[in-house]
């Protein structure tokens, strides 16, 4: 469990995590509103949380996905890292995605769980690129990016359905070996 900061480390998401996960998408629920998909009120349930931890248990069992929380020392989930998509043979790739906790904002745990991800991806899966895609006004997350060395590769018109309606998103890419 790579440690973040002072009071932080990032790990696997794991069975058990679906009631810690409902309070940080509750608690979250405004913040990350604007960047993410429309969610009915079920997804803030412990109970659905647990089956997508499942999900997610199943998916990195089959090298499908890796998802990863970042958790506080007194236990709770503060953010979310993510390899999405992965896929094998000729392509060797994955797609990238987070989200900090509201009260965690600007102190640099993005940048470090993104740069344990690509670590991650490198040294334990033997990727060859990572893809992140960021809504074209989310000038926190492009920097998160940049500063862990991907570059913009263009704009993806009408990429995601994000708050109900379809986004225009920048795409970047960082090429690992």
């Amino acid at each position: 469990m790579p440690r973040l900061d002072a009071d932080h480390v990032l790990r696997l998401v794991q069975p058990g995590d679906g009631a810690p996960l409902a309070r940080a998408y509750t608690t979250n629920r405004e913040h990350l509103a604007s960047w993410e998909p429309v969610r009915n009120d079920e997804f803030y349930t412990a109970a659905w949380q647990e089956r997508h931890v499942d999900q997610c248990v199943a998916d990195v069992d089959s090298g499908r996905g890796y998802r990863f929380v970042l958790v506080s020392d007194d236990g709770e989930i503060r953010g979310r890292m993510n390899l999405n998509n992965v896929v094998r043979g000729a392509f060797r790739s994955a797609d990238v995605g987070y989200w900090i906790d509201a009260s965690r904002l600007r102190r640099g745990l993005a940048g470090r769980g993104v740069a344990e991800l690509v670590r991650f991806a490198e040294q334990e899966l033997s990727l060859h690129r990572l893809q992140a895609a960021t809504l074209l006004d989310n000038v926190a997350s492009q920097r998160v990016l940049n500063g862990a060395r991907f570059t913009e590769i263009g704009l993806a018109p009408q990429y995601l359905h994000i708050a109900g309606e379809w986004r225009d998103h920048l795409l970047f890419q960082r090429i690992l070996a």
